[in-house]
């Protein structure tokens, strides 16, 4: 259904058809639900009931695997560790370190930055070890969608990817605008002489970025020709940029002065953990890393390598850079909106701010590059369940890449960045993150210590009860975090998630173990991801609520009057092929003329 495609065959299980691409109603909704208006309203009469099959119902590994036939073609396995590694690297060595590294030295860390970006990395490095567990045992393209519609069902795995997804292309228009940024400061020009002024259009979205139109069609030309050479592209400039960060670490410890050190923590530890909250987000963009899973050549080895390396290499780095803008001038005189640049001419090295910016637009371009390539895989694999439509599934048979989500997503981001600022863009952004964090962590536990017919009903009631505890203990301690000063609200909560999280290890047998590569310490580690996260969110502002409130609302209505009916009656043919395969003896020739060969039901309820 790609652009160029032919071919010409009967419908699939799932309603994707082997031919070009027309547009047409049936490569958008080919579903049974859709097919008159007789039978779409006959379906949004049993939308109560198929909801709460959509609910209860979830799905298993082998099916998340056999939905790659969906999209006609295969993607290509040619990515090793080495690849995912540097890929890690260009998600997260962004132009995040370069802004908010002096925002938070100045208004709430000072000096202990440093520590701030440990506290973080932390965080993030548990965010890690849950996704790379799924990763590797769940080696498909749909990330967090496919692990949580594996573990929490349909419902919560749609809504989730939803919300990641508009953070990917929020991300995307907002990188692009201050792409145009950096390269006007490298031409010696303000932002604005690269821009059309639109008088008659409201303030905030009246300068058309023309430039950021250009970045994202090229960096979608590149992701949609070869992962691989996307990879190689990346790799070239991720190099690059690791050794304009080394100069700029080198050429600031040469100009440093420890008393700038003094004092340490001038704003207390509460100002630490607030600029910890912030620099997070500093790390995010790995989960797009693990939405390669499908492309990787040996997913059990080179998963954990690429994933966990690119963090840990990351957090050095950070803490690194962090302590050198510290050391050449003191937080009080650091400069917000360039504190690099300002630092190295403050000792008498004006020409750094145009190395400073050759490194954030290099980091600028691999963040755009991984988020174009990770946002594209997420979409692919929800049009696989038939979520979104199917005609997003499409890989496209030479390029082995997901063409047609590929072009989609980065045009959304394009139109994003050429009407709309970069301070009502960064507004938009934030608790998507932390949202799908949580989750994926919760839906971990469940993974190990709940399996359908094994775990009894007495064990998994006592697993209910101890994650609404963890839960429900991490929220009251970021509650108290965001709302008062008083630590004795912590005497309650702190002991109440240790002793629902041991409550899990003692009482609760497992139910599954890895089969190649697990995270250790479980619960420990994934129930300390579910609180650090829950507690960070207590900082986030109240404009990010909002717009997750919204979105999540439009997600609703999305779902209810098309998402729900067409993954419903894809679920239900696909079950109906199985049968029939097992009442042939296992023949499943009925489903091989549908491009699908597999032999198992869609979804089991578990």
């Amino acid at each position: 259904m790609g652009v160029g495609e032919e071919g010409h065959g009967s419908s699939t299980a799932g309603g994707i058809r082997r031919r070009g691409c027309t547009l047409s109603k049936d490569d958008f909704l080919p579903e049974e639900s859709f097919k008159s208006w007789g039978n779409y309203v006959n379906a949004l009469s049993n939308t109560p009931a198929r909801l709460y099959d959509r609910v209860v119902t979830r799905s298993d590994e082998q099916e998340e695997m056999d939905a790659k036939a969906r999209s006609v073609n295969q993607m290509k396995r040619s990515l090793n560790w080495w690849d995912l590694m540097w890929f890690g690297l260009g998600a997260l060595v962004g132009a995040g370190i370069f802004v908010l590294t002096g925002l938070e030295a100045r208004t709430d860390a000072g000096p202990a930055v440093v520590l701030a970006y440990v506290i973080s990395g932390v965080s993030a490095m548990l965010a890690v070890f849950c996704y790379t567990e799924f990763a590797v045992e769940i080696p498909v393209a749909g990330g967090s969608f496919a692990y949580l519609r594996v573990e929490l069902g349909d419902f919560v795995a749609f809504i989730a990817a939803g919300n990641i997804l508009l953070e990917y292309v929020i991300g995307s228009a907002a990188m692009a605008r201050s792409w145009t940024s950096y390269f006007a400061t490298l031409c010696g020009r303000q932002p604005d002489d690269f821009r059309i002024v639109v008088n008659s259009l409201a303030e905030g979205y009246n300068r058309l970025d023309l430039i950021a139109i250009g970045v994202c069609f090229i960096i979608s030309i590149i992701a949609c020709n070869s992962t691989k050479a996307s990879s190689r592209i990346n790799y070239i400039a991720s190099v690059v940029h690791v050794l304009i960060l080394l100069f700029i670490i080198v050429a600031g410890l040469i100009h440093a002065d420890t008393k700038n050190f003094t004092p340490f923590m001038p704003f207390g530890p509460r100002g630490v953990f607030k600029a910890s909250a912030v620099l997070f987000f500093a790390y995010t963009g790995f989960d797009a890393v693990s939405t390669m899973a499908e492309e990787t050549k040996n997913p059990a080895r080179d998963i954990p390598i690429g994933l966990v390396g690119s963090v840990l290499l990351t957090t050095v780095l950070y803490c690194a850079l962090a302590s050198v803008l510290c050391l050449m001038q003191s937080y009080k005189n650091i400069d917000v909106n360039a504190p690099f640049s300002v630092a190295f001419e403050a000792v008498g090295l004006g020409w750094g701010k145009y190395v400073v910016a050759a490194g954030a637009l290099k980091g600028m371009t691999s963040v755009l590059l991984v988020n174009c390539v990770g946002q594209a895989r997420y979409l692919t694999h929800i049009s696989r369940t038939h979520m979104m439509p199917p005609w997003f599934s499409y890989v496209n048979a030479k390029s082995g890449t997901p063409a047609n989500a590929t072009i989609f997503m980065m045009t959304s981001s394009a139109l994003l960045a050429l009407f709309t600022s970069l301070d009502i863009l960064s507004n938009l952004l934030s608790i998507s993150t932390l949202f799908i964090f949580i989750l994926v962590a919760l839906a971990l536990l469940v993974r190990r210590y709940y399996v359908s017919n094994v775990t009894t009903k007495e064990n998994r009631n006592k697993l209910l009860a101890f994650l609404a505890l963890i839960v429900a203990s991490s929220i009251g301690t970021a509650t108290i975090w965001g709302v008062t000063d008083d630590w004795k609200g912590y005497c309650v909560t702190l002991p109440i998630w240790f002793l629902a999280t041991a409550g899990i290890s003692i009482l609760v047998p497992k139910a599954r173990s890895p089969k190649v590569w697990g995270v250790p310490l479980v619960p420990w580690i994934p129930s300390a991801s579910i609180a650090i996260n829950f507690f960070l969110l207590a900082s986030m502002d109240k404009d990010s609520f909002i717009r997750f409130a919204v979105w999540t609302v439009f997600l609703l209505v999305y779902y209810v009057l098309l998402g729900l009916h067409a993954s419903y009656d894809t679920a239900k043919e696909l079950e109906k092929n199985a049968e029939w395969g097992k009442v042939e003896g296992g023949n499943a020739s009925s489903l091989t003329n549908a491009g699908d060969t597999k032999s198992e039901p869609v979804a089991s309820s578990k």
